[in-house]
């Protein structure tokens, strides 16, 4: 498949097929033209993964074991997510990129062939079902050594429209319900390929925090009448002292109850449901937000922080009306050297215990000097 498509912001999206059938789309600004063709030999792609009730919570578990071979922090010459350069051939055909995004190698979750439904939960006698959904990823700079925060604003808002881009399109997809983009950097958070990069997983079932999140705000909905996120946002205005950053249509606070060292929500001040909604004005003036954030997250120690970064929006079919979209970034480091483990309470109970008051890790955010 190959093909062509214009984005807001003057930015085209180029799609071409990988050597081994799977597709890769270009972002780009400049109206480059995209016509490496993929040397690799062609090799066969995973099987579907299970989907396995653990009755116990009535949560689904993916069981992928073909992800077992995947890549392990390959050093930086062999890195499977730079540019195609001489001998070595990678993920990204080009010898040079902005934005792109293809079908992850190694997918926990992809597309189910012929009817596909979810199966009924009955407990411990609940089917087995296929791991459908779709998994991809996103790297959004060719240089190795660099990550979000020294991005340009105009490589910041490539990046936003290609997450917009990818939340509509795969939104389509009768077989997907929800759709989560994040991004790790850092070992201490698990991290398997150091360059910068963010990835998609588009799920066929809620994951169990969305179906808590949702479950809370509907039943807030129906006793106040209100949504719920908006109250805390407008909670966190009236109380100021844990906002860290805003312009005027983004802003980006500490919560009140944050489970991590430095925990971050960045909300746009007009509420949305997902990323493919936001407006022209909001998407402009994300990247002036997004990287102070970053910037001053790595400005509290002088190092850069492991963080997992995660838009959190509402499902596609379901709670549209009483989700909204924010951006959380977390981060397990407490002091240089020292990490906040997820030990016994966290790990184990799901009981969160915070060392350190929200208020501080805010007020330590905002004495960052950019």
């Amino acid at each position: 498949m190959t093909g062509g498509k214009d984005l807001s912001n003057g930015i085209r999206r180029n799609d071409r097929l990988m050597a081994d059938g799977r597709t890769i789309r270009y972002y780009d600004t400049a109206d480059q033209k995209r016509n490496a063709p993929d040397l690799r030999p062609v090799e066969e792609q995973a099987g579907i993964g299970e989907l396995r009730l653990d009755p116990l919570v009535n949560e689904w578990v993916v069981v992928a074991a073909h992800r077992q071979g995947r890549v392990f922090l390959p050093p930086k010459e062999l890195c499977p997510l730079c540019p195609t350069t001489g001998e070595l051939l990678t993920e990204i055909p080009e010898r040079d990129f902005e934005v792109v995004v293809f079908d992850n190698r190694s997918p926990s979750l992809r597309p189910p062939t012929g009817d596909w439904a979810l199966p009924d939960q009955i407990g411990p006698d609940t089917d087995i079902g296929t791991a459908a959904g779709k998994c991809e990823v996103i790297c959004f700079t060719a240089d190795h050594g660099k990550s979000f925060k020294d991005l340009t604003p105009a490589r910041v808002r490539t990046l936003l429209e290609a997450w917009v881009d990818r939340t509509e399109e795969l939104s389509h997809e009768p077989f997907i319900e929800h759709i989560a983009l994040f991004e790790n950097r850092g070992e201490e958070v698990g991290v398997t390929l150091s360059h910068p990069h963010s990835q998609i997983y588009a799920y066929s079932y809620l994951p169990p925090r969305v179906e808590k999140m949702l479950g809370v705000a509907k039943a807030h909905k129906e006793v106040n009448g209100r949504i719920l996120f908006d109250e805390i946002l407008a909670r966190e205005i009236r109380d100021e002292e844990r906002i860290i950053a805003r312009n005027d249509r983004w802003i980006a606070f500490v919560p009140y109850a944050s489970r991590y060292p430095f925990e971050i929500h960045v909300a746009p001040l007009n509420p949305v449901a997902d990323l493919a909604t936001l407006s022209e004005a909001d998407r402009d003036a994300f990247p002036e937000i997004a990287l102070e954030v970053m910037k001053r997250l790595d400005g509290v120690f002088g190092i850069e922080m492991a963080y997992v970064a995660t838009w959190h929006q509402a499902p596609v079919r379901t709670g549209r009306d009483v989700l909204r979209l924010h951006w959380q970034i977390t981060s397990v480091r407490r002091a240089p050297g020292k990490l906040k483990y997820l030990a016994g309470s966290e790990s184990a109970m799901g009981a969160f215990i915070m060392d350190m008051r929200p208020e501080q890790s805010a007020a330590q955010l905002r004495e960052v000097k950019l």
